[in-house]
């Protein structure tokens, strides 16, 4: 069920409606632990995204699996019961999602991938919502905690490299901050507000993302992951053992 309040659902279903077009959109949802009686059970509270339809439908739906310590979860709350006062989230944790989700838009002909807040710093954990289908990935974020502080930057910084190493565009939409789009190259799109130099105030932007004319082809760091910088490390300090067990047998010399 969507945790929204009537107003804000109806606005979102009539603005799909009346203009035929798609929507995603971040809210919190709830699901029962048991479907057939939720009543008996608890209930699981998750960070989402939503896509809706031109029809005002649930088509698909995102949820967060990398979530803020203390922000989002409060950790060990099972043997140590008092972490829960220590932060404002108390005892409404949200849960972890459990995969990403492709976010098909037939009638678009646009297949995008949501990541929601800082997941899109984790380059590992980045490159597994990229298939050869993938048009844009599309990061949601509530840069709100930040103000107008260098921070908002740094993290859409963050984000440059996750379209690089995966050669794919990114949007960016954040309710304070940042709202933009970055090509695959790592370029900036759409930054400012208007013709002014500021990132700040309520506005709209349209973007025009280009899409695949075909299947994408998947970068090594999509397919392989972390797999060269690790082999580096492993080449760096097998080559420097060699270099200490020589000068130790030159110095038994």
């Amino acid at each position: 069920m969507f945790l929204w309040d009537t107003n804000t659902s109806n606005a979102i279903i009539n603005l799909v409606t009346n203009h035929n077009v798609w929507a995603i959109v971040g809210t919190d949802d709830a699901i029962p632990r048991d479907r057939f009686n939720p009543e008996r059970d608890k209930i699981d509270y998750y960070n989402s995204a939503f896509a809706i339809n031109p029809r005002g439908e649930l088509a698909a739906s995102y949820y967060k699996r990398l979530l803020v310590i203390f922000g989002e979860f409060v950790p060990f709350t099972d043997w140590l019961p008092f972490m829960k006062y220590l932060s404002p989230v108390g005892d409404a944790s949200f849960s972890r999602g459990h995969g990403p989700t492709l976010f098909d838009l037939p009638d678009l002909g646009v297949t995008t991938t949501t990541l929601i807040c800082f997941e899109d710093t984790f380059p590992n954990f980045v490159r597994t919502y990229v298939t050869d289908e993938t048009d844009f990935l599309l990061n949601l974020t509530n840069n709100g905690w930040f103000g107008e502080s260098a921070a908002q930057w740094q993290h859409a910084a963050t984000a440059m490299f996750r379209a690089i190493e995966n050669r794919i565009p990114l949007v960016r939409c954040t309710n304070n901050g940042l709202t933009c789009w970055i090509d695959e190259i790592g370029r900036f799109h759409e930054v400012y507000v208007g013709d002014s130099k500021d990132i700040y105030g309520p506005c709209f932007k349209t973007a025009q993302i280009p899409l695949l004319n075909g299947k994408r082809e998947l970068t090594f760091y999509t397919r392989h992951g972390d797999i060269f910088g690790w082999s580096c490390v492993l080449v760096t300090a097998l080559a420097s053992a060699r270099r200490l067990a020589a000068r130790s047998r030159s110095a038994r010399l």
